[in-house]
């Protein structure tokens, strides 16, 4: 039973993130699936729910992975290039229509998803300063909750610029910058040799 819900809710997830949530149907998904819409309704009450379950996933699959990147053996700035990479994977299955019609047809269930990603986002920044100025890598004078609230509201308030597009956010070489910009503000001389010493290696895992 678990198995086969969690199959419907990455099944729809793939959807949504493809196609949007407004033009998906019920129909569609039970069709992907190979099953009724009436065994589809064993699962879940509505689309609605559908969409809250799909999000819920999301959110926890997320956490997941940020918690076994606290426990690998990589060093401040080296668990930043990996979160990077982590978020380019997500980058790349961005679609806009997804998060537009899940602020416009789910207002509360994309605010329960915006606070899980900051809340998130802040303790990982803060995690990160943290441990990198133990090694040794960062500078010990930088404010900790500073830098990350400048970082979390860097992240959100890109789909409020006109500056700045969404396509731009989600390209590579723009995170990339994005990324070492941040390093080479936060970093000591040891760290901005570690940096200027790895940075091809590290950008091979991109």
């Amino acid at each position: 039973m678990v198995h086969e819900n969690k199959t419907i809710i990455e099944k729809a997830g793939e959807l949504y993130y493809q196609y949007g949530i407004k033009s998906i149907t019920m129909d569609d998904v039970a069709r992907e699936l190979g099953i009724s819409k009436k065994t589809l309704y064993q699962f879940v009450k509505n689309k609605t729910d559908l969409v809250k379950k799909v999000v819920d996933f999301e959110i926890r699959k997320r956490t997941g992975e940020f918690k076994e990147l606290n426990k690998s053996k990589l060093n401040a700035i080296e668990e930043l290039f990996e979160v990077k990479r982590q978020i380019n994977y997500m980058l790349e299955k961005h679609n806009p229509s997804m998060h537009y019609d899940l602020r416009k047809y789910y207002p509360d269930i994309f605010k329960r998803l915006q606070v899980s990603k900051r809340e998130g986002m802040f303790k990982s920044i803060i995690f990160n300063l943290a441990k990198g100025k133990k090694e040794g890598l960062y500078r010990k004078e930088i404010d900790n909750e500073i830098i990350a609230r400048i970082q979390v509201a860097r992240a959100e308030n890109v789909d409020e610029s006109s500056y700045v597009s969404i396509r731009d956010y989600t390209s590579r070489k723009f995170f990339s910058e994005l990324f070492i910009y941040h390093i080479r503000g936060i970093a000591n001389s040891k760290g901005i040799r570690f940096l200027e010493d790895n940075i091809d290696k590290l950008k091979i895992k991109e």
